[in-house]
């Protein structure tokens, strides 16, 4: 009714589909027609598609209402959880940047080069140690890692101490999808030893909670940690070993098909990390 089409033709449409994919999408009975598990399976692709077509509409709309550019920027958790937001905020706060709109979503180091390769995003924020075969780089922010501890732990004494420490201990951690699953599975190898998991959870949140629980210890960055260890009564203990000072990299292809505003958001937060100062080493929470 909506586009004006009998019935006819609908049915002349839908035969012919199926005759190109080679299989049924429709079962045909007296009580109506309802769809195969192929034609279930096309449409998810079909409304994927569609969404995608409305989504390239209202984003040339921006562009003739005023707003000058749109970014899709793809960032891990842990640049998420500290300070990502709150720079984004401030770039997009600035009077040249008021026609600019930044959609900032989480996901993995992986995925973000791979996202990056396909066109799919135009700027990622990750961690250096990712790997980064492909695209171009730019400092940004760093953080350091700690020990964060119920403060009944044996370890809630300490003013800072060496990862070794920790793996006597059982633990609570992230997904291993995450950089950071791998990043401390390596450290604990090189020593010879395993980390006693206890529960793997998806959200720095949640793990913070288990801490709280007494389920185990974790291992997260200061920056996170801090803001919900005073909440959740928890103390924080600085790593000591080299490689718990992180370095989040700004990650594009190619900085001649970055767009204006693109561009910009990348100088901007390349500028933050530029003031970024490093975290001390014998902070206690």
């Amino acid at each position: 009714e909506k586009f004006n089409i009998v019935p006819s033709a609908v049915s002349k449409r839908l035969q012919q589909l199926e005759t190109h994919t080679g299989v049924d999408l429709l079962v045909r009975s007296k009580s109506g027609v309802f769809p195969t598990p192929a034609g279930e399976t096309l449409l998810e692709y079909a409304r994927s598609m569609l969404f995608d077509a409305d989504r390239a509409v209202r984003d040339m709309d921006a562009f003739v209402s005023g707003i000058r550019g749109k970014i899709r920027l793809l960032a891990t958790l842990s640049a998420v959880a500290e300070s990502l937001p709150e720079d984004v905020a401030n770039f997009m706060q600035e009077k040249r940047h008021q026609g600019v709109q930044v959609d900032i979503e989480e996901t993995l180091s992986r995925d973000i080069v791979r996202n990056l390769h396909a066109g799919v995003a135009s700027v990622g924020i990750c961690w250096d140690a990712a790997e980064l075969d492909g695209v171009k780089t730019r400092p940004y922010r760093r953080d350091h890692l700690g020990v964060v501890t119920h403060p009944s732990h044996p370890l809630a004494t300490l003013r800072n101490c060496c990862f070794e420490d920790t793996l006597d201990y059982e633990q609570v951690g992230l997904h291993p999808q995450t950089a950071g699953y791998r990043l401390l599975a390596r450290a604990a190898e090189a020593v010879g030893k395993q980390i006693q998991y206890r529960s793997l959870l998806s959200t720095f949140d949640a793990v913070l909670r288990m801490v709280r629980a007494k389920l185990g210890i974790t291992v997260a960055p200061i920056e996170i940690a801090a803001t919900y260890a005073a909440a959740l009564g928890l103390k924080v203990i600085p790593l000591t070993d080299d490689w718990a000072i992180r370095q989040l990299v700004i990650c594009y292809r190619d900085e001649a098909i970055l767009s204006p505003a693109a561009k910009s958001l990348v100088d901007y937060l390349a500028l933050q990390g530029e003031s970024d100062a490093p975290p001390p080493v014998t902070q206690s929470v």
